[in-house]
């Protein structure tokens, strides 16, 4: 979220909704913050907050049921694998754990 105003332990977001800033008390407007169940749990630079806005919306689209091609570039057009452990209990015949 980032902060558009900042008065004592509570911060306004984009949208208008407030968040308890007692565990940030350095935010200022113009910062993001991660949040949490009403309150922010630490500041973010630009660059974290771009990257957890664009996999919410990767999520946001998924569940829409939209090709996710783009936002998942390095899974497109590659057959899924298991981790290790995984693989070679299927190797292995098993089929429940």
């Amino acid at each position: 979220m980032r902060l558009t105003a900042v008065d004592g332990s509570v911060g306004r977001t984009e949208d208008g909704s407030a968040i308890d800033l007692s565990l940030v008390s350095d935010a200022r407007p113009g910062d993001w913050v991660l949040g949490f169940l009403g309150a922010a749990r630490r500041q973010l630079e630009p660059e974290e907050a771009a990257q957890i806005r664009d996999a919410l919306a990767a999520m946001v689209a998924a569940l829409d049921g939209e090709r996710l091609d783009t936002a998942f570039a390095d899974l497109a057009g590659r057959e899924p694998t298991l981790p290790p452990h995984l693989e070679a209990a299927r190797a292995a015949g098993l089929t429940e754990a």
